[in-house]
């Protein structure tokens, strides 16, 4: 593997690093609360659903935001980078938090059923097509270049901490104030983000990448342009694309197949996912302690190769404690490859492109990933566990592979 040394940035004088930086904390409090708020409102509208309708049913009202999010992706980015990132989010975030507070209303006054749950999540899908673009974008506006690993590094620490505080608040919610007390608290975590964010300090675009505004159409025609003609952003949505459609599956409802086939139970299952949560936690604390990783390129490509490696390794694990460590090494090596993919697209994206160019890369994430689910479950029930998540590894290795091929790729750095 190439050296990364262990020795964190040495940064220039009078630059902050990132996590000292009051401004780059400002938007982590609000970034985190917010992705507090969004793990305690999926709860609370799963809870509402399968207490409204079937099993079938609240599984079509959970996952009918995905429909407008992917629908919308694109056009998200181009309104991020229209308008601004900082504000973007600053006003879908109070939109989103308007939305859950009416579902709580709602159910306080009446009800509801599936169908005022499924116009909530549509709605929240709508939004969340715009904030998504818009929030991945923010970081570059708020930090250094040179810092951007390190941000990475502190969003995936957030992103981990709303996973592991979520389900217990959300469950606190209900259990304290019913389903609308978990979709109140749901909003008052998503709206506490907003005194934070409304605080954060973003920088203007230097004068020379100020473009004149153009028709939206004309405006995501011209990020695809930029896409395509960078030699580093091009295979880079590539590699992004293939690592996300190989490692979704499997870790998702791959994991309850496999758990069910080998008998963990429920405890066994969790004992994997949380050793995969303790993988992705120090990925993210390297990077925003180090603040940057030389030859990000290559080290990208190992660990995107490693991480589907263990991926394979996790449905021939014979216990509970074996998997458990193959799931350690497949968030240590999948989260540090997927932060520097992030941390790279930030780096060599122009700066009036980085909205479009981020819906691009979350477009893949959060609409096209998550339709691979149907595919495994039906491949599994043909052919088990262990040939489906070889053949999913080997789809999420050859975003390493696509690495390695791109000189230009190979051989980025992050900037110092």
């Amino acid at each position: 593997m190439p050296s990364t040394s262990t020795a964190p940035q040495r940064l220039s004088a009078g630059e902050r690093a990132a996590h000292r930086d009051p401004n780059v904390l400002r938007w982590l409090g609000g970034y985190t609360s917010s992705a507090l708020g969004d793990n305690v409102y999926y709860l609370a509208l799963s809870w509402a659903a399968v207490q409204a309708g079937t099993p079938a049913q609240a599984g079509l009202v959970t996952a009918v935001s995905a429909v407008p999010r992917a629908l919308l992706m694109l056009g998200g980015g181009v309104v991020a980078d229209r308008y601004g990132p900082w504000r973007v989010v600053v006003g879908s975030t109070a939109v989103r938090c308007a939305l859950v507070l009416v579902a709580a209303v709602l159910l306080l006054a009446t009800s509801p059923g599936l169908w005022a749950l499924g116009a909530v999540a549509v709605l929240f899908g709508v939004v969340d097509a715009v904030f998504l673009p818009a929030g991945g974008a923010l970081p570059a506006r708020i930090a250094d270049r040179s810092q951007l690993a390190r941000v990475q590094g502190l969003r995936g620490l957030a992103v981990r901490l709303a996973l592991v505080l979520g389900g217990p608040l959300g469950g606190l919610g209900i259990a304290l104030g019913g389903t609308a007390g978990a979709f109140g608290l749901s909003a008052l975590l998503i709206g506490a983000s907003l005194p934070a964010l409304l605080a954060v300090r973003v920088r203007d675009l230097p004068p020379d990448d100020v473009k004149p505004r153009e028709p939206a159409l004309a405006e995501l025609r011209d990020g695809f342009r930029h896409i395509r003609h960078s030699p580093v952003l091009r295979p880079l949505m590539l590699a992004i694309a293939l690592g996300d459609l190989g490692f979704v599956g499997p870790m998702n409802l791959g994991l309850n197949l496999l758990a069910e086939e080998r008998g963990w139970g429920p405890s066994g299952m969790g004992w994997v996912l949380a050793g995969f949560g303790v993988g992705a936690a120090a990925a993210s604390l390297l990077l925003a302690w180090r603040g940057r990783v030389a030859r990000a390129g290559r080290v990208t490509a190992v660990t995107a190769l490693a991480g589907a490696g263990a991926i394979s390794l996790l449905a021939q694990a014979p216990s509970v404690a074996t998997a458990v460590g193959a799931a350690l090494f497949i968030g240590l090596f999948a989260g540090l490859a997927g932060a520097l993919c992030g941390a790279l697209l930030q780096c060599h994206a122009g700066p009036a492109y980085v909205g479009r160019v981020t819906s691009v890369s979350t477009l893949v994430s959060f609409g096209l990933a998550p339709l691979t689910f149907p595919l495994v479950g039906g491949a599994v029930d043909l052919w088990g566990t262990g040939p489906v998540f070889t053949a999913c590894a080997t789809i999420s290795a050859l975003s390493g592979v696509v690495i390695l091929a791109s000189r230009a790729l190979r051989g980025a750095e992050l900037p110092r």
